[in-house]
């Protein structure tokens, strides 16, 4: 979406300084020994056994299902670097509750996996896999981004161009089987990775010359990426098209869908085309990928940040009307406008919470199974607006904070293939409170920011100001 950024986090091969000439001529013989002949530019530390197994992979349990529940993605700095003490705080708290857990291949924290044709560099991606199965979560990785070479950059570990514009430039039409023989040997290096999310957001699929999204072309990837995949286990569980499900202000009449709308906006219709004709003709697909904001393309919460959350039932029903049985993924989804600097520490964290919360409601609601929190992680420090944990870079981070809490106990309570119940609520607050429950559990939150007494369920409640509050059944 832009708004989230990409935030490397690459690693950067550069020959350690040394003093002296013989020195400088031991770092000469060396660059000569990593460079390839031609145009293929350094292979410093690639291997060419990228599909090796890594590690110990852990055992799926039995069928893999295509829906994995509500989880979170790694950002550029996560808790598998830091201190000792504070990535093992991070995973054994995961460990509790496993939660689903998303990484790209390149870029979001991963150094670029194949920099040179058939040279591969996975150390960062490694890291990653080996600290989702230390904290038992499932992993889920989302194919994107790609190497230089593929889109129309330079080959060579010392050429990757880390610039969001070029990290968001698409492999060109001629090396989509280069991509996709890519996507096929991080399957068979990670074989307990049985979720693959298909490209991000259309990023570099836009067709200048009609100003709409390149959908034939980005389809045309998909299916060779979808095809790889399956050739390397039929278990493995394909899904796209990872659109952005941009609304627009109601009043806006250009570009603007007629029929999916409501008092948050009216859907760009240049979305809706294309994600019909991904669906029309792709090869196949296990589940369905979106995501998006409850705010407006402008950053508009309408008709405030709550009724906004609206959004997420409506696009939700809409897609999965349009897919049948196929499950509902959410790879991000946004309810706080950010700034300048792609920041959202504006809003108290209750509130932020409270918000979080109707969100999940509402795509729940709208029949999501599966929803990925964006986790803005901050490399040192002490304050995280809206994250999982405190930055893990001092042996007193790695804490659990509140948006935790609420991402694992609604995994826990609402998982895949939940029947959710109506609950009776107070008449005189029933506009105040957003609630889903099922047969053992209810949600309660409190959508104002003061203290309100109510009765969900039989029970009565005394809610503080933007209360998220879970009842047992």
């Amino acid at each position: 979406m832009g708004r989230h950024g990409w935030n490397s986090g690459a690693r950067r091969w550069r020959l350690t300084a040394l003093l002296g000439v013989g020195a400088a001529a031991l770092a000469l013989v060396l660059t000569l020994i990593n460079t390839l002949p031609g145009d293929g530019g350094s292979a410093a530390g690639t291997t060419r056994d990228g599909d090796k197994v890594h590690g110990t992979p852990a055992t799926p349990p039995g069928e893999t299902r295509p829906d994995v529940g509500w989880g979170f993605t790694h950002t550029q700095f996560s808790a598998d670097e830091g201190s000792g003490a504070a990535t093992r705080r991070v995973a054994e708290r995961l460990g509790e509750q496993p939660l689903p857990q998303i990484q790209h291949i390149m870029g979001w924290g991963a150094d670029n996996p194949e920099p040179v044709k058939g040279r591969y560099d996975f150390e960062d991606m490694d890291r990653r896999i080996d600290f989702v199965r230390e904290s038992g979560g499932t992993p889920v990785v989302t194919l994107c981004c790609a190497p230089d070479w593929m889109k129309g950059g330079k080959s060579g570990t010392d050429n990757t161009n880390w610039s969001q514009e070029a990290l968001e430039t698409a492999p060109r039409p001629e090396h989509f089987d280069d991509y996709a023989a890519l996507a096929a040997t991080v399957a068979k290096r990670y074989p307990d990775v049985r979720h693959f999310i298909v490209w991000n957001e259309f990023k570099g699929f836009w067709n200048d010359a009609e100003a709409r999204w390149d959908y034939e072309g980005y389809t045309e990837l998909y299916n060779q990426v979808y095809k790889a995949l399956k050739a390397v286990n039929e278990e493995i569980q394909v899904g796209g098209p990872y659109l952005v499900m941009d609304s627009l202000d109601p009043r806006q009449t250009e570009d603007a869908s007629r029929t999916l709308k409501g008092p948050w906006g009216a859907m760009d219709q240049r979305v809706l085309d294309a994600f019909d004709y991904w669906n029309k003709n792709k090869v196949g697909a296990d589940f369905v990928v979106v995501d998006g904001s409850s705010y407006t393309k402008d950053d508009e919460l309408l008709p405030d940040e709550f009724a906004a959350t609206e959004k997420f039932t409506a696009v939700s029903r809409w897609v999965r009307e349009r897919t049948g049985d196929l499950p509902l993924w959410w790879a991000e989804y946004y309810v706080e406008p950010s700034d300048a600097d792609d920041e959202r520490d504006d809003w108290s964290e209750a509130r932020r919470g409270a918000v979080q919360a109707s969100g999940m409601i509402a795509m729940a609601r709208g029949g999501t199974t599966s929803a990925f929190y964006w986790n803005p992680e901050k490399e040192k420090g002490s304050g995280c607006a809206g994250c999982l944990w405190t930055p893990t870079d001092s042996a007193d981070g790695g804490k659990p904070l509140p948006m935790l809490d609420l991402v694992s106990r609604f995994n826990k309570e609402f998982p895949p293939g939940t029947k959710y119940e109506q609950v009776s609520v107070a008449a005189g607050s029933a506009s105040d409170v957003r609630v889903l429950a099922d047969d053992k559990a209810v949600l309660v939150v409190n959508t104002l920011d003061r203290k309100i007494s109510t009765e969900v369920d039989g029970e009565r409640l005394d809610l503080g100001a933007y209360e998220v509050k879970w009842l047992t059944r």
